[in-house]
C-alpha cells in the first residue's frame, strides 16, 4: 500500500508539468488532462489488481504455512522432497525423507503441507 501511494503521490506532482506542456486551444489533441489522470488511476488499479494484490494474499497463505508447521506433519518442500517433518526450530526444519534418513531445510523451503497419509500412498 505505502507503494501505491507513493505511485499515486508521484503522478498527482507531476500532472500540473502534463497540463503546462499542453498547447492551448488546440483542436483535437486527444484527451484532456482530466483523460489522462483518469486513464493512469485505471491503469494503476489494474495493476493493483491483478499483480500487487494475488501477490501479497499468496504471501500471506505461505506465512501462515510456515507459522502453522508441526511434528508429524507431512510437507513437499520446493525442490521436490516430500516427508514428515521431526523436528522444528525457528528457521529450520528436519524433515525425514526416507526410513532414517534426515534432511534439514529452511522453513521457507517449504511449498506445501500434505494431508495426513500422503506419503504412505506414493
Amino acid at each position: 500500500m505505502k507503494a501505491l501511494r507513493n505511485a499515486l503521490s508521484i503522478c498527482l506532482a507531476a500532472s500540473p508539468a502534463v497540463a503546462m506542456a499542453q498547447q492551448p486551444g488546440g483542436a483535437g489533441q486527444g484527451m484532456g488532462v482530466i483523460g489522462q489522470v483518469i486513464f493512469f488511476a485505471g491503469f494503476i488499479l489494474i495493476f493493483y489488481l491483478l499483480i500487487w494484490r494475488p501477490q501479497s494474499k499468496r504471501a500471506k497463505e505461505h506465512k501462515n504455512l510456515m507459522s502453522g508447521l508441526s511434528k508429524g506433519d507431512e510437507v513437499v518442500t520446493s525442490g521436490g522432497m516430500a516427508g514428515r517433518i521431526t523436528k522444528v526450530t525457528d528457521d529450520f526444519i528436519v524433515i525425514e525423507v526416507a526410513d532414517n534418513v534426515e534432511v534439514k531445510v529452511q522453513k521457507v523451503a517449504v511449498a506445501a503441507a500434505l494431508p495426513k497419509g500422503t506419503l504412505k500412498d506414493i
